[in-house]
């Protein structure tokens, strides 16, 4: 179990070091991130590299039994870089350059930029590639977290490269983007641009490319130097860190080109739900790779610095999230940073070993995690054996917050509404991509999947048949690939196993919107009745069952909720998006006909509870105790229980836990 933090001995006297060695070891760290910003300290101009500081703290940490993830340092480019080659520097939708002086000042399509971050990686390799400290190589950082889009020239001159290459033929980029429309027929590549600002909306099948081209840009980047770490016969793992469910970069595509996934996550203390959507980021990294576990990269130990509000954790709250990694399938929990700089935009930033120093609490928290972590015994790798699934698609991420939609809607808040049910019931949950094999699950759920490729329809269908459970959200199957609708109309691939016709989404206006409207539609649930929000879809069964209709507004009397069965299977269809009280009611009758059921039920709104391998963990993310009845060995305390007492935020790994438990409030 890897346990540390991002290390930025530059930024201190080289006198400082010997100290942070031992604090190191008294924390229980064996591992940091070295060298992530040190480009300027590594190249302090083009024809000078100093790497004499950097074999000197290597050498203290593998001395002191320290291990290192080296980094690349090429995601801030030295004031020098930029001066000398301006051209390396991004651009906004209007053309005008973001500056230096923060970091992420580049853009990655520069052939400029590219061929110094090629220097550099080359030298810092073929010096320590064979370095028996170096165990891991980290490229780049957070690809794309500043930068999510950039529309500089070199962005536009790899643009048209990309479409060449995507489309072979101008012809066949007119047909995929529906040119003829507004007189937007291109004659040649070059008189394409990135979308940069227009008077009015932009071609919608263009903006959906140039996500894709982004997103591939960063990875050719990643790819660039991965390339040349294993070229220099370095056999490390290569990773670069993620940030949970990020928009700009198809993670799908990226997780088969890192050896491990990692992920940089900060929930935030003033919200007493934010251990949920923690939980969607780890079981998200955990499916992206899920054969292999994976690593929490970033995390605080107490508040940050770039939220309006800093909070930092509750007392326990640290450890919680962390263990929480680590029963999701995480091989290691690291920390931004060791200690707290002094100086620069992130000086309130919390850390390992905060300006305070070791009589704090949180340095005595550090200690605590980093002992228990120690104690524990291996855990098992590998798949979480969940029994549900959600589909996310990336690329349908970008198409379906396209604008001008019948309405506008977050996609990932409405995912995250799906998972925060699950979670709520300690039911497992997998993230599957709509190609992905399906066969180990009795439940999957599309929330919005508007763009459906058609290998993905098939493989969707075919779980169905196959005797599988699928449920199927408003605005589904709407347009191809390229955002054009097929011929037909709507649910033209999955009406057929759904057993419904689309006639009209039914736009409601959004929740929360002050404009005139209907905002809600009431839906008749068996003997329950709920709010639909968003949409109001016109359905017709063709041989589907209706479960639940609409009890008000135009489609008063109509389906709301059908289920069919096809093949073996069945096939559920939602024509709104539900309230709170609908996505439960929902839900629970899907799961009973599924036949799927929680890893531990009858717990607290605060306690969730994990199963990794013969391991199951329990987590108590509040500050009132909880004790819960349940049977098994008591890792940390290495003996036999009968009943887990959670203080608060507590936490406990029991292995060999046998029947159903019963929740007691603690005294």
């Amino acid at each position: 179990m890897y346990y540390g933090a991002d290390y930025n001995p530059e930024q201190w006297p080289e006198s400082v070091w010997p100290e942070d060695i031992v604090r190191m070891r008294e924390a229980g760290v064996n591992m940091v991130t070295l060298g992530v910003f040190a480009w300027s300290r590594i190249q302090p101009d083009e024809d000078t590299f100093d790497f004499e500081w950097l074999d000197r703290i290597i050498e203290l940490l593998h001395d002191a039994g320290i291990a290192v993830d080296l980094a690349t340092a090429t995601a801030s480019p030295p004031p020098w870089a930029t001066a000398k080659y301006p051209e390396i520097l991004p651009a906004d939708e209007n053309g005008a350059a973001y500056w230096p002086g923060s970091r992420q000042h580049y853009s990655p399509s520069s052939p400029a930029y590219r061929r110094l971050a090629s220097r550099l990686v080359t030298r810092l390799v073929e010096r320590y590639a064979k370095h028996p400290a170096v165990v891991m190589w980290h490229v780049n950082n957070e690809y794309g977290c500043h930068l999510p889009q950039d529309f500089s020239d070199s962005a536009r001159d790899a643009f048209r490269k990309w479409l060449r290459e995507r489309y072979e033929s101008v012809d066949a980029l007119n047909e995929a983007w529906g040119t003829w429309f507004w007189s937007q027929r291109y004659t040649s590549f070059e008189e394409i641009y990135p979308p940069r600002r227009a008077p009015y909306s932009h071609n919608p099948c263009q903006l959906l490319d140039f996500r894709r081209f982004t997103s591939d840009a960063m990875l050719d980047c990643f790819r660039m130097e991965k390339s040349i770490i294993r070229a220099a016969g370095a056999t490390q793992p290569v990773t670069t860190n993620f940030m949970g469910p990020f928009k700009p970069a198809n993670y799908w595509q990226w997780a088969s080109e890192l050896d491990v996934i990692s992920d940089d996550c900060y929930p935030d203390p003033n919200d007493p739900e934010s251990f949920r959507t923690s939980a969607f980021a780890r079981d998200l990294m955990r499916s992206l790779k899920p054969d292999t576990p994976w690593v929490l990269m970033e995390q605080s130990t107490s508040a940050l610095n770039w939220r309006p509000s800093n909070a930092p954790k509750a007392p326990g709250q640290m450890a919680a999230l962390s263990i929480q990694a680590v029963a999701r399938g995480a091989d290691g929990v690291m920390f931004f940073q060791w200690r707290q700089s002094r100086a620069g935009a992130e000086k309130f930033h919390s850390a390992m070993l905060p300006h305070a120093g070791t009589g704090t609490r949180t340095w005595s928290e550090v200690v605590q995690l980093g002992a228990d972590l120690g104690s524990l015994p291996q855990l098992p790798a590998g798949a979480m054996d969940a029994r549900v699934a959600i589909v996310v698609d990336w690329e349908n991420w970008w198409a379906v917050e396209n604008p001008d939609h019948p309405v506008e809607f977050d996609y990932l808040a409405q995912v995250q509404r799906w998972y925060g049910v699950f979670h709520r019931q300690n039911i497992q949950v997998d993230f599957v991509h709509p190609s992905a094999a399906l066969d180990h699950y009795q439940l999957v759920v599309a929330p919005h999947l508007y763009l459906l490729r058609s290998a993905d329809a098939a493989n969707l269908a075919g779980f169905v048949d196959d005797g599988g459970h699928l449920l199927v959200t408003a605005f589904s199957d709407v347009v191809d690939e390229n955002d054009q609708f097929r011929p037909g109309g709507y649910l033209t691939q999955l009406g057929s196993v759904l057993g419904v016709a689309l006639e009209d989404f039914g736009a409601l206006v959004p929740p929360g919107s002050s404009g005139p409207g209907r905002k809600s539609a009431r839906v008749r649930f068996e003997e329950e009745a709920f709010n639909g929000t968003y949409f109001a879809e016109q359905i017709q069964t063709a041989g589907a069952e209706v479960l639940a209709r609409f009890t008000s507004g135009y489609n008063e009397g109509a389906p709301a909720l059908t289920r069919n069965h096809a093949g073996a299977g069945q096939a559920w269809y939602l024509a709104t998006v539900p309230d709170s009280s609908g996505l439960g009611l929902l839900i629970g009758q899907v799961l009973d006909a599924a036949g799927v059921k929680p890893v531990l039920s009858n717990l607290p709104e605060s306690v969730e509870a994990i199963q990794r391998g013969n391991v199951l963990t329990v987590i108590n993310h509040d500050d009132v105790p909880a004790a819960i009845d349940m049977s098994g060995t008591d890792l940390l305390a290495g003996e036999a229980v009968d009943k887990v007492h959670l203080g608060p935020f507590g936490f406990a790994f029991i292995a060999g836990h046998a029947g159903p438990p019963n929740y007691s409030a603690a005294s």
